[in-house]
């Protein structure tokens, strides 16, 4: 029971941290996104192409290792923490010494500058690596949550600061760099850590006999997810891409504040119970019944509600980005199976079924890429492609549990169909508000007040299990509180 009661303050802390972030972000972004232009996220999309490759490296699958493994200890955090400075500093060499040559490949002479200030993240991001480590190995959410927000603030000020100042990209370069220095930095306050002068080969070779799998599985998913903006960006232009990358980030803030925070609590708590496999099957089961319930809906919503959300909140300048929105509220739907599934693989320790997985995956995800790109001419059949490929995903991500914990793909469907079935007819009367006709902000507020009510009234009406317990979590809360 305490045990359950951890897991449970850690959840609540960690979505209380992640939606405190984001909403936060979500404000700056608003603003951000009427200051400045398609074009200038397009630009910076470019770019996030190679840090983010770069960060896979930082990390080097060691940092999961340190949260995945039962004697873990602080010298161990130490030798880790040097490989992935060591790591930090060579790659933002190498990346200084080739953007001229990324630039010339966009044919955007002025990406060079800003790249090399832009790859400075990755210092920071060496001690945010391991920092991040600890906080999920302890639990330890609560300062995480007060970090995130502080620097979501900082680095908001900073980016808008500059936007109206009229630096156009240099905003985001100066938002993101400020954002990942400030966390780190209280971060230090915040948790009791900090790097000695020391290193245990020995303990180094045992963690990337683990890792390295991890690491060339993120390395693969990286070099994929980043592929397509590096096509689009390429193919088209920085505004095209622009379109393609905003409407990705509205699905993937409510995935992130959501399913990741479920996801984050769950490999720390599932690695403790990796000898109980019946233990293990409940929780994955809980966590994927639990991010599906609030999840579908939120996305169903958000696909339906699309036009007049945007108008609204980012002018008509944005329109053209709601198709590929709705595309990704359909692709981040099958997150909870994607998520939960690598997490208990993860967590036992099977880091060789993980790269197997993704080597999978990787091969119809690039086929489609292919297809997509050299048959059809517009960006859309890249993000129809995409969404094809997470359909086969879910099935290939859930196959090893059916051997691993008894848990099959058909009994998974069955405990998501529920929400599926609930949230399409949510949709579908949601969908109808528009036919009314009437302007952005009254369509938006009946369409939200339509799909709460419809939502909860399906629950209630055929009680179900997700409801249910997150009611009564909340009055455990509640009381918990009462008594205090």
């Amino acid at each position: 029971m305490k045990t359950n009661n951890i897991i449970l303050n850690s959840l609540i802390l960690k979505f209380l941290e992640r939606c405190g972030y984001q909403g936060i972000a979500f404000v700056i972004q608003l603003i951000l996104a009427r200051i400045l232009l398609p074009s200038d996220y397009g630009v910076i999309t470019m770019l996030t192409v190679f840090i983010a490759i770069s960060q896979v490296f930082v990390q080097s699958g060691l940092n999961t290792a340190l949260v995945q493994r039962k004697d873990t200890t602080e010298d161990d955090y130490t030798s880790v923490f040097w490989i992935s400075l060591l790591i930090a500093v060579i790659l933002y060499v190498i990346l200084f010494f080739t953007s001229p040559l990324i630039a010339s490949f966009y044919k955007m002479p002025e990406l060079s500058s800003v790249l090399r200030v832009l790859a400075l993240i990755l210092i920071p991001g060496a001690f945010n690596s391991i920092q991040n480590a600890k906080v999920q190995r302890e639990m330890k959410f609560k300062q995480l949550l007060y970090c995130t927000i502080t620097a979501a603030v900082a680095s908001g000020i900073v980016g808008i600061t500059m936007a109206y100042a009229g630096l156009r990209f240099w905003a985001l370069v100066g938002q993101q760099l400020t954002n990942q220095i400030v966390v780190c930095v209280t971060l230090m306050f915040f948790i009791k850590w900090h790097p000695r002068m020391k290193f245990n080969y020995n303990r180094i070779k045992l963690f990337f006999s683990f890792g390295w799998k991890l690491l060339v599985s993120a390395l693969i998913d990286t070099v994929y997810q980043n592929l397509t903006n590096l096509v689009v960006g390429k193919k088209y232009d920085s505004q095209t891409l622009g379109f393609y990358n905003r409407g990705n980030q509205f699905p993937n803030l409510f995935v992130t504040n959501i399913n990741g925070s479920i996801q984050s609590v769950m490999l720390p708590a599932l690695s403790k119970e990796q000898d109980n496999k019946t233990k293990m099957k409940s929780m994955v089961r809980r966590s994927i019944v639990t991010s599906s319930y609030i999840l579908f809906p939120l996305l169903m919503g958000l696909a339906v509600c699309a036009e007049p959300l945007i108008s609204l909140l980012l002018t008509e300048k944005w329109l053209p980005c709601v198709p590929y929105l709705r595309i990704f509220c359909f692709i981040y739907a099958f997150w909870p199976i994607h998520t939960a599934n690598l997490q208990a693989i993860n967590a036992l320790g099977r880091s060789d079924k993980f790269l197997q997985l993704e080597i999978i995956k990787k091969i119809y995800g690039l086929i489609a890429l292919m297809i997509t790109v050299f048959c059809f001419k517009s960006p859309m059949a890249i993000a129809i492609g995409s969404a094809c490929t997470a359909i086969i995903s879910s099935f290939v991500n859930a196959h090893p549990n059916k051997k691993l914990l008894n848990y099959s793909y058909i009994e998974q469907m069955k405990d998501i169909l529920p929400p599926i079935a609930m949230a399409t007819i949510m949709g579908a009367l949601v969908y109808t508000v528009t036919l009314l006709h009437l302007n952005s902000i009254i369509t938006l507020l009946i369409q939200v007040f339509v799909g709460i009510i419809v939502y909860w009234g399906e629950s209630k009406i055929f009680h179900i299990e997700s409801y249910e317990y997150i009611v009564g979590i909340m009055k455990k809360i509640k009381k918990k509180k009462g008594k205090g």
